[in-house]
């Protein structure tokens, strides 16, 4: 979908749809509060033609809540969509990502493809142009890449109408909307590709053409390369496949980088890239194993956020790791009741683990990954996978989880959060949680049972983290769409890439 941005007037716009957004303005309290529609425009020809309709009472302008007006009076439109988001008083430009998003995802099934969205202009206007950028974009994406009888519901083009006298920060918003949704859709491809064609191999292919293409370090390596670095508990996890692993290792210099003067921090960017979970031989139940192909959004939600972070150049170095591996139950595949040894820390020998579970996997690859990002020089860290199905018990599919052990990293990344708007919600670390994966025979094991398994998965890599400022996002809930949205499409989110990515602007000053 081409995205523009134009300072127009509306009345004289001739679109297939003009999109404009409606606001509760119902200040009462009590039994006879009523909503009252606000349309947050100040064109009086938007108003005229919308007027009958909104004294109905029929729309109330909920979020994401839409009403169509076929042949607007005074208007070049053949059609005025209205489109909701909720209290006036809570509205932020949060609420346009959303509201964009409908307007597009509205157009798709009936055949329209070339509409035009109104940035409120009562919001802040860099803000509000950045987040609608965004939600269109990310609503134009759908997953049935690979349907022969896929129906062409594109929408060809998106215009996005601006006021004038706020040009300067709302082309700054535009074009940060358009870096920041591209690099999240560049994630939600890369979830979506069935197992036998996104292998580790093939993620570490298309980690490599990104980064060529933005301008990044890379480098990719496989089986070998495990082995010269000792990541003893990343190996019992890839050796279980007949598909090789890949280490992947994509890097971002400042301009004007020269590593004598550098006084700057180095952020490490660590994913969890399993490209397919059987469980291995703690094997899972075939009921929705199929979506164990997602296992890899983390690894995904880092290479979206290094290709934002390529683009968007902040003043500091980022290095990501990508553990990327199939976890398999083949005859060589790990067991239960094995014991491996981590990756080296420096003169200091690698962690034994007590595997008492081979589908608690992906704190084994994260944990090698911690410990290399800090060898390769990284003064702070911030890992994402989907880890623990107990962090959906806990927060279900409306927060992520997150935990840290610094108080001013996380402090950052909640303000990206606020910023952004995606949903984490900081969970406990402390001994007492320790004490669960505490092992009879080796240093830890890798599950500590039923009881808080999000956070015991989080103390486990606490451990290879050292003192190393570091954050920690637990997103199974929230990386896979169960069901459509009026915004966006059922399938991959893309979750975390924005908020990763202003996470690391944050460290600039």
């Amino acid at each position: 979908m081409k995205t523009e941005l134009v300072y127009s007037n509306l009345a004289g716009l001739a679109v297939e749809l003009l999109a404009v957004v409606v606001a509760d303005g119902q200040t009462a309290k009590g039994a006879e509060a009523r909503p009252e529609p606000v349309l947050l425009t100040t064109d009086p020809a938007i108003k005229a033609a919308a007027e009958a309709v909104l004294a109905t009472g029929e729309f109330k302008a909920a979020a994401n809540e839409t009403l169509l007006i076929h042949a607007p009076a005074g208007l070049a439109a053949k059609r005025l969509l209205l489109v909701g988001i909720g209290k006036l008083a809570k509205a932020t430009a949060i609420h346009t990502r959303a509201a964009a998003g409908t307007a597009v995802r509205f157009c798709k099934p009936r055949a329209i493809r070339d509409l035009a969205f109104a940035l409120p202009t009562q919001l802040a206007a860099e803000a509000t142009a950045r987040a609608a950028t965004e939600g269109a974009l990310l609503a134009d994406f759908d997953p049935d890449t690979y349907r022969s009888d896929r129906k062409d519901q594109s929408v060809y083009a998106c215009k996005l109408i601006a006021s004038a006298t706020d040009k300067t920060a709302v082309e700054a918003g535009y074009a940060e909307g358009l870096i920041f949704a591209e690099a999240q859709n560049f994630a939600r491809v890369q979830v979506n590709e069935p197992p036998n064609v996104l292998t580790p191999t093939v993620l570490g292919q298309r980690a490599a053409a990104m980064a060529q293409s933005i301008g990044l370090k890379w480098d990719v390596y496989s089986s070998e390369k495990l082995h010269e670095l000792k990541m003893g508990a990343f190996w019992a996890v890839a050796k279980g496949s007949e598909e090789p692993p890949a280490l992947i290792v994509l890097t971002y210099e400042p301009e004007g980088y020269d590593p004598a003067t550098y006084s700057g921090p180095v952020l490490g960017l660590v994913g969890k890239g399993i490209t397919f979970d059987t469980g291995g031989i703690s094997i899972k139940p075939a009921d929705g194993m199929e979506k164990m192909k997602y296992d890899m959004a983390g690894s995904a939600a880092m290479l979206g956020a290094m290709c934002a972070i390529g683009q968007l150049k902040p003043k500091v170095k980022v290095i990501c790791v990508v553990c990327s591996a199939e976890n398999m139950p083949d005859g060589k595949a790990y067991k239960p009741g094995d014991i491996v040894t981590s990756m080296p820390d420096g003169e200091k020998p690698g962690k034994s683990v007590e595997i008492i579970n081979t589908d608690a996997e992906g704190r084994l690859v994260l944990a090698d990954g911690l410990t290399y990002a800090r060898q390769l020089g990284c003064t702070h860290l911030i890992d994402a996978a989907t880890l623990t199905g107990a962090c959906v018990v806990a927060l279900g599919m409306v927060n992520a989880g997150a935990f840290s052990n610094d108080e001013e990293t996380f402090a950052r990344f909640d303000r990206a959060q606020q910023r952004t708007g995606e949903k984490f919600w900081r969970l406990p670390l402390g001994e007492e949680y320790f004490d669960q994966i505490k092992s009879d025979i080796a240093d830890i094991k890798n599950t500590g049972g039923r009881w808080g398994g999000a956070v015991t998965a989080a103390e486990f890599l606490k451990v290879f983290v050292a003192d190393t400022p570091w954050i920690h996002l637990d997103i199974a809930g929230m990386a896979w769409i169960e069901d459509s949205r009026p915004y966006i499409a059922k399938g991959p989110s893309g979750v975390a890439v924005r908020t990763i990515a202003e996470w690391v602007r944050n460290f600039e000053a």
